[in-house]
């Protein structure tokens, strides 16, 4: 049975911080509705309304395009290994990235990551949890290490030219809004 919350009680922190991976939603107008799995340690609870993710360089920049039409996002947890539970967290995302005044102080919330290309400052507005009946049972064997690689093989240069090819627009052909700097409009 589905419960909601205000805020981001103590033991949706708790069932947050033992989570592998999460997903996240996004929409604009028209278009794609964008869901995508996140894994790593790029996720931070930052109070009982905040929180904030960490997204390296992808092959799309779907939630940038939306989030600069649309700013709603959920952000979906699930019990892949014990209690079956899904958490979603509803609100508002704010797209910080390199060059932003609050860029630095937010990726320092998190281990290095090359070719990290935003941060997302989420003000959370409603909590639901629910059952997770259907959701199968996995077990976690660990985080992949090949976003790091790709990043090292590619290096600053390289991940600002994969950046400009292939992360400028959304499939649907919405502006991403990357600082000019990796557009090679600039260096902020």
């Amino acid at each position: 049975m589905a419960k909601f919350y205000d805020s981001i009680e103590p033991q949706l922190v708790e069932f947050i911080e033992r989570q592998q991976m999460y997903f996240v939603g996004t929409a604009a107008a028209d278009g794609r509705v964008n869901v995508s799995p996140k894994g790593l340690d790029t996720f931070r609870v930052l109070g009982p309304h905040r929180v904030a993710w960490l997204n390296g360089t992808g092959s799309g920049n779907e939630t940038a395009g939306h989030v600069a039409q649309n700013p709603r996002m959920t952000i979906m947890f699930c019990s892949f290994e014990a209690k079956p539970w899904i958490l979603r967290l509803y609100g508002t995302a704010r797209c910080v990235q390199p060059g932003d005044p609050d860029f630095a102080e937010l990726v320092e919330l998190f281990p290095p990551l090359d070719g990290a290309r935003q941060v997302y400052d989420v003000t959370v507005t409603e909590c639901q949890t629910s059952c997770g009946f259907g959701v199968p049972l996995y077990e976690h064997v660990g985080q992949r290490d090949l976003m790091y690689s790709w990043a090292d093989k590619k290096g600053p240069e390289g991940i600002a030219k994969y950046q400009r090819e292939k992360n400028a627009r959304t499939i649907d052909g919405f502006d991403t809004h990357l600082p000019a700097a990796v557009l090679g409009g600039g260096d902020e």
